[in-house]
């Protein structure tokens, strides 16, 4: 499976150390003037090399677009991109041709295939991720003009984490930050524990919040095609995502019903709830609140430092790891999570627009 979404579709293709990574998007609307600055921002905001918290690996990541566009505007037929590989390391990897790295995905794509592309990963690399920025930028252009917008943000990185609501921090300071944290004071102490951990070999996770507002009721299916679970689905896809909650997540399950149900009222002739610990969805549906989620990601597998696996012929063995890596992975995944956020309500925008 290396296409998502129903009507708004992506299929992605590409190794980390091949040639390029590029996509094929169908069923995007026609007419949609493109702000191709913006979709290249989004790229930039993903590529490596952007920090000292970030991998060295130094790509400019610009996108070449082969069809599906004229005169700046979309013509409804599929949009071929491709973004040009242009500075690989392949040799770093030559110590790994026959031994399987701890917790990535050696072990199981060669289990599975009977083949794999060592170097960087190959497919399972997060470099992968460049395409879903592409689409999700162009998803994000065309919800804007119906007035859905997003954002996300680092909310922890290891054991520190924000302590206010998504409410008190400002969209537009996301990308001051380093982590990508809105909270000055917080961001400077993921940025001091990266730094630390990287300088130990060593990486470290954390959890992204992401947040979606304007979205009319109605989205979603009642059954096996709730919203939630879409959302679910699209970010757990990500490299290095361990667990998704949308709402109070696993908190609710602390509470009474008493404490945590969001009574309805009238706002003006629109009907609202007063809290929302149901984050924006209710029966699988949006209800209009704003759609809340957070993400979980763990530590990058690849350590700089000796660990103990097996060949795989399965002799024991012992791996140090070379090359260029993020010690954590979360100031670049904001992006990724935004985009994987736009398509997946535009893409059931679509669906419900197809529905009336």
């Amino acid at each position: 499976m290396n296409t998502f979404g129903n009507i708004f579709r992506l299929t992605s293709f590409g190794e980390s150390h091949g040639p390029a990574i590029g996509g094929v998007i169908d069923g995007c609307p026609a007419g949609i003037e493109l702000d191709f600055e913006r979709i290249q921002q989004e790229l930039n905001r993903r590529r490596p090399g952007q920090s000292r918290l970030t991998t060295a690996r130094k790509e400019s990541d610009e996108v070449q677009f082969l069809s599906g566009i004229y005169e700046g505007k979309t013509t409804g037929t599929p949009i071929g991109f491709v973004v040009w590989n242009t500075n690989q390391h392949s040799a770093d990897y030559n110590n790994m041709l026959r031994v399987f790295r701890p917790s990535h995905a050696d072990f199981t794509y060669q289990t599975k295939y009977g083949i794999r592309d060592p170097r960087g990963g190959g497919r399972s690399s997060a470099r992968e991720t460049i395409s879903r920025c592409v689409a999700g930028a162009i998803a994000r252009q065309i919800l804007q003009q119906h007035g859905i917008s997003l954002w996300a943000y680092t909310s922890q990185v290891g054991d520190i984490s924000v302590d206010k609501p998504y409410t008190e921090y400002d969209p537009q300071q996301v990308d001051e930050s380093l982590v990508r944290c809105p909270d000055p004071a917080v961001s400077a102490q993921m940025e001091e524990l990266v730094a630390r951990v990287k300088g130990e070999g060593d990486t470290v996770g954390g959890v992204i919040t992401g947040v979606i507002r304007g979205v009319p009721v109605g989205l979603g299916e009642p059954v096996f095609g709730k919203l939630h679970a879409a959302l679910g689905a699209a970010m757990l896809s990500i490299n290095a995502v361990k667990g998704f909650e949308y709402g109070d997540g696993f908190a609710a399950a602390l509470h009474r019903g008493t404490e945590i149900n969001d009574i309805f009222y009238n706002d003006n002739g629109r009907i609202r709830t007063r809290t929302n610990h149901s984050g924006g969805i209710q029966g699988g549906i949006s209800n209009g609140e704003d759609i809340v989620f957070r993400v979980a990601f763990k530590p990058v597998a690849t350590l700089l430092r000796e660990q103990p696996t097996v060949d795989i012929e399965g002799n024991e063995t012992l791996l140090t790891a070379r090359g260029r890596h993020d010690p954590c992975v979360l100031p670049r995944a904001v992006p990724i999570v935004e985009s994987m956020a736009a398509m997946t309500i535009l893409d059931y925008w679509l669906l419900r627009r197809s529905q009336l």
